[in-house]
């Protein structure tokens, strides 16, 4: 048992409540506690992605409890992957709300970024779907003080939008729970996987339910359509350093989904057979094209990269609803990417807002600093679109080659296609119309402030991130690939959490 796999889920949580109560009245302190918190973060992820890198499962029993009745934080590849990931985002972000001034608009942003960060990376590491359950609804908290930021009508409607939706799968998902419960008398994941084998088929009425209601949960968090209506509104209002954190809080639902769906209710399990291609490819095709007709028909900016990442999830719940080890591993890198990229343009809007009256995609005198943000939006814009050479482009790659054996083959290829073309489309107009345009219009007078320079260096940062998965896109699609054979041969992973002894598994010889 290793002690470090809980210190990325203290150190938030410890650091949060610290900055209210010590540093409450003083910016300084609350960035430079903030600062230091996730570089501390990144350094902590980094180490355990390279201690999980060649297979090893590390595990974390609170209380030093057993499986299943303790409370138990599980690393493996994809685990870690996904929370260094979030803190390198997070890095990023923080860097640019505090060179654009956003975290001093409101209250507590500091404080609830740290749980936000909390609440995302216990997600990714708890092996317990009620812990699960425990760090969705720290999210949903966090991320509704986030999303309020600064006040304004329009965000507050939003947000009590997005409150709504997620009140109604936290509802699901504890519906869900009580049925896994009442049919297999667990909630660890790893014990899950070896009593839903010993279902029989005549009594598989129960747990289909369930892991029919935890995919409909998973599917809201994804922004799977039809599920995915709190999304446009509630990222296009949220202030662009949340709505760039949001962009990872999407890939939970897609995370949950691969790690539930490939462990507790594989494919190949007669239990649940069907439950992945009966509806969940045609979800995926049908996000990816609403997504990239949405970039083409948005009229603002912000509601244009927000559709965009609907887009992108389809995108990645193409890969996941094909359930192959190649496809998973295409889905993997194509995550890595869509975060990075959407967080980009997110922040790339705040760019143009900073510059100009709004961001209504009608033409408008030239913003402050206008050929440094064209060419960061255009750099963006590639990425998101899919064209070469970055690693979109080799994202979608590998998800048609993973559909390509597919019996869905020409319905996969053909909606990836269509809408790539849509969104080069979409992007180019609005890219035009932003920067090309704005030459064509007289000057009103009306000065604007040009953005920080410690804002474009975190924008530039978020694109470094993406050539770096560009330029070793080899090296990462093979990891992923090792990654997804461990996701489907789950063994190791189980006898790690199953096996391991604890407090209640220990001889009453060695408890006296």
């Amino acid at each position: 048992m290793t002690h470090w796999l809980i210190v990325p889920v203290i150190l938030p949580a410890l650091l949060a409540p610290f900055i209210v109560l010590a540093a409450r009245y003083h910016i300084g302190i609350q960035r430079a506690f903030s600062v230091v918190g996730v570089l501390a973060l990144v350094a902590l992820t980094a180490g355990l992605a390279v201690a999980t890198s060649d297979g090893t499962v590390l595990l974390y029993q609170l209380g030093d409890w057993a499986a299943p009745f303790g409370i138990v934080l599980v690393g493996d590849r994809l685990s870690t992957m996904m929370v260094l990931l979030t803190t390198v985002l997070a890095l990023f972000v923080l860097l640019y709300a505090i060179g654009s001034g956003w975290d001093d608009r409101g209250r507590h942003f500091h404080a609830l970024f740290q749980f936000q960060l909390m609440g995302i990376i216990g997600a990714f590491l708890t092996g317990d779907l009620f812990n699960l359950f425990v760090f969705f609804e720290v999210l949903l908290i966090a991320s509704y003080g986030l999303m309020i930021h600064a006040g304004g009508n329009a965000r507050m409607k939003a947000g009590l939008q997005y409150v709504l939706f997620n009140l109604i799968g936290s509802t699901l998902f504890l519906f869900a729970l009580g049925a896994i419960y009442a049919e297999t008398g667990t909630l660890n994941m790893a014990d899950l996987a070896q009593r839903v084998t010993l279902i029989t088929p005549e009594e598989t009425v129960g747990i289909r339910v369930a892991a029919v209601l935890l995919l409909l949960v998973f599917a809201i968090k994804a922004a799977l359509v039809p599920l995915h209506f709190w999304l446009p509104s509630s990222y296009a209002e949220a202030p662009a350093p949340v709505a760039a954190l949001f962009a990872i809080m999407t890939k939970v639902g897609a995370y949950a989904i691969i790690r539930v769906y490939t462990m507790v209710f594989p494919p190949d399990l007669e239990v649940t057979s069907g439950l992945h291609d009966v509806w969940l490819l045609p979800a995926a095709l049908v996000s990816l094209a609403i997504g990239m007709t949405g970039v083409l028909a948005a009229k603002k900016l912000d509601r244009l990269v927000a559709f965009s990442v609907i887009g992108s999830m389809g995108m990645v719940m193409v890969a996941i609803s094909l359930f192959t080890p190649q496809s998973i591993a295409a889905a993997l890198y194509y995550i890595v990417h869509s975060t990075l990229a959407g967080a980009t343009l997110f922040l790339i809007s705040d760019l143009v807002r900073t510059g100009r009256a709004n961001l209504e995609l009608t033409p408008q005198p030239a913003i402050s600093g206008n050929a440094l943000t064209a060419a960061l939006f255009f750099v963006g814009a590639i990425a998101m679109a899919g064209l070469p050479p970055l690693s979109g482009f080799l994202g979608k790659l590998l998800v048609l080659d993973a559909g390509y054996n597919s019996d869905k083959m020409v319905w996969i290829w053909a909606v990836v296609l269509i809408s790539s073309l849509v969104s080069i489309v979409g992007f180019s107009r609005a890219g035009s119309i932003l920067f090309w345009k704005a030459h064509s219009v007289e000057p009103t007078g009306q000065t604007f402030q040009r953005p920080a320079a410690l804002s474009y260096v975190a924008v530039g940062g978020l694109i470094a991130m993406l050539i770096a998965h560009t330029v070793f896109a080899g090296k990462v699609h093979g990891y992923t690939t090792t990654m997804a054979a461990q996701l489907f041969a789950p063994e190791p992973y189980i006898s790690t959490v199953v096996d391991t002894p604890g407090k209640l598994s220990k001889p009453k010889t060695e408890e006296k």
